[in-house]
């Protein structure tokens, strides 16, 4: 369970590092970042996962986000893996920005193309931990938040609502809350997961939501009006909807003028890293 280091910086006053493992899960190497804050001899933090969207790595987050200064003031260790495991081999893979190769939707496949590596939910909520509570001092791995933005707020989503008792906090930047009902999820699912829609809904988190899966805390997402993606793949009013009917606290706000980059979510990441940090605390 050994990481390698592959580069370390000093970042407002803690550590942004980038690392690598043999992986178990996905049957080859696997990189991730860490943002450590300072701390002192002895002091623990709580960590956070944030799962990024289709095409990126483990360095969009750490480069993009803006989160290291808030992240250093509140005491938030920030984990940061990649979108899928790289260089499989595997034919159909790779060539598709949608698909495969840094889209693998935080889920484990069960087709057979896919079963051995494609397994980015227990590598996710399993594996990773286990590494990083290993090699990391000052990780209390009994304080677990997770966030994501687009295929990764699906993931933080669905493995929120499945895992709510490994996960403290949880929240969204455009996720794709129902990939059930739109063409991202209606490419990716059945490649994943065979045409068996009935084994779609447990990576769905509106879906999740109607079968009766809660999370104890209050689920934020901030989503755009800009978002080119808004009507045709995110429709966040599906999980506004179900949250509804079901009782489960949501706060969904929307912004106009906001788009789908970057540059929308490190508007509002200080407010995501408070509502973390104070569920974290708790």
């Amino acid at each position: 369970m050994s990481i390698e280091t592959l580069s370390e910086q000093r970042c407002f006053g803690g550590v942004q590092g980038f690392y690598r493992h043999e992986s178990r899960e996905t049957g080859g190497p696997m990189r991730f970042s860490v943002f450590m804050p300072p701390l002192a001899p002895g002091e623990q933090a709580p960590v956070l996962y944030f799962l990024a969207g289709l095409t990126c790595t483990e360095e969009t987050f750490a480069i993009k986000a803006g989160a290291q200064r808030v992240a250093s003031e509140l005491g938030l260790i920030l984990v940061a893996p990649d979108t899928s495991p790289r260089d499989t081999g595997i034919e159909g893979a790779s060539g598709d920005w949608e698909f495969g190769e840094g889209a693998g939707f935080y889920l484990d496949a069960t087709t057979p193309a896919f079963a051995k590596r494609f397994r980015m939910e227990s590598y996710v909520t399993q594996e990773l931990p286990a590494v990083i509570g290993a090699n990391l001092d000052g990780a209390d791995m009994d304080r677990e938040g997770i966030f994501g933005h687009s295929m990764g707020g699906h993931g933080a989503l669905t493995l929120a609502l499945k895992n709510p008792d490994r996960y403290r906090s949880v929240s969204a930047f455009a996720p794709i809350v129902g990939p059930i009902e739109v063409p991202w999820g209606q490419k990716a699912l059945p490649r994943y997961l065979g045409e068996d829609r009935s084994a779609w809904r447990r990576h769905d988190a509106t879906a999740l939501i109607e079968d009766g899966a809660r999370f104890p805390g209050t689920i934020l997402i901030d989503q755009g009006y800009a978002d080119k993606f808004l009507e045709t793949q995110l429709q966040p009013e599906r999980l506004d909807r179900a949250c509804r009917d079901a009782g489960q606290p949501l706060t969904l706000r929307m912004h106009a003028g906001y788009d789908h980059s970057y540059y929308f979510i490190s508007t509002f990441m200080d407010e995501h890293l408070v509502h973390h940090a104070d569920a974290l605390r708790g």
